[in-house]
């Protein structure tokens, strides 16, 4: 599985180039701590499988896994590759590694 830094996936965010950033943390861990990014939906792991309809028309983007430290969203990379989705990564770290390094205003949890 293909793994993104906190800083490249910042680059990729700046330069707009349309990532698109699946959350898979439970919807109280989001209102905690956010990259606050417009191209981005939250999924939680539990639901995705389920619910991968709604990102369908993600099929050939480049899509960024999020959790809070990397984990979860390894999962959530496997499932979207059965899944035939060809160009999925694993932010490294999580939205924790985020707040240490991109966004210290957010809490570390």
């Amino acid at each position: 599985m293909e793994e993104i830094t906190v800083e490249q996936l910042k680059q990729k965010i700046d330069d707009q180039e349309g990532t698109f950033v699946l959350d898979v943390r439970e919807p109280f861990e989001k209102y905690q701590s956010d990259i606050n990014y417009d191209q981005s939906t939250l999924i939680p792991l539990g639901e995705l499988a389920s619910r991968i309809d709604e990102i369908e028309d993600k099929k050939d983007k480049e899509i960024v896994c999020m959790c809070r430290s990397g984990g979860r969203s390894a999962e959530a990379c496997k499932i979207l590759g059965t899944n035939g989705f060809s160009n999925v990564k694993n932010l490294k770290g999580g939205i924790n590694e985020w707040a240490r390094k991109i966004d210290t205003s957010l809490p570390v949890y």
